[in-house]
């Protein structure tokens, strides 16, 4: 075996959850990877809708997912992602920091991303998978993982299963994932 690191095991993970006709939601679409992953899991009976508040990361999705017409992209914060569910979501991915080669300054910040990870959990479908990537070694980011932290800690355990996963020995700051799963009634 093979420790996978924190990307990697989070596509293992949403392999596991999600299938053709879902809907699934990135809410941090970046460069567009993972709305790409997510596009090709669900299949164009599926339907992705990726958000960030940054024109440029929708500019690069937009290129990266050009062949798939059942991704929509939103230009706006991911605190609105439950306006667009039309069903109950499969998973719902967080990259949390900022856009890699872009403005370092414009990052993700607790209030916003605590209220679409509720909003997530809301609408999230029994055995679905929010999955949270976070990167803190940037100036604010220490709060938003603290914060995100201490919430999902208090999730009730009769209805999610949390899971953090992320090396412990490595040097400056390595991402770490947490998992959420809604347990199945």
């Amino acid at each position: 075996m093979t420790l996978q690191r924190v990307l990697p095991f989070s596509k293992e993970l949403l392999k596991q959850v999600v299938a053709p006709g879902d809907l699934v939601i990135d809410a941090t679409a970046g460069n567009g990877y993972d709305t790409l992953f997510l596009a090709e899991l669900v299949g164009p009976s599926g339907r992705v809708v990726a958000f960030d508040i940054q024109e440029a990361a929708i500019e690069s999705t937009r290129q990266r997912v050009k062949d798939h017409s059942h991704v929509e992209l939103v230009l706006g914060s991911h605190s609105e992602l439950d306006r667009f569910a039309d069903r109950p979501a499969s998973a719902v991915v967080f990259n949390l920091g900022y856009l890699p080669k872009g403005d370092h300054s414009i990052i993700t910040k607790p209030d916003s991303t605590l209220e679409a990870i509720t909003k997530s959990l809301d609408i999230l479908k029994e055995g679905g998978l929010v999955l949270l990537a976070i990167y803190y070694g940037h100036e604010g980011g220490a709060e938003e993982r603290d914060a995100v932290l201490s919430f999902v800690s208090g999730l009730p355990q009769k209805k999610y299963d949390v899971l953090r996963y992320g090396f412990i020995n490595q040097q400056n700051s390595p991402p770490f994932l947490i998992a959420i799963e809604k347990k199945r009634s």
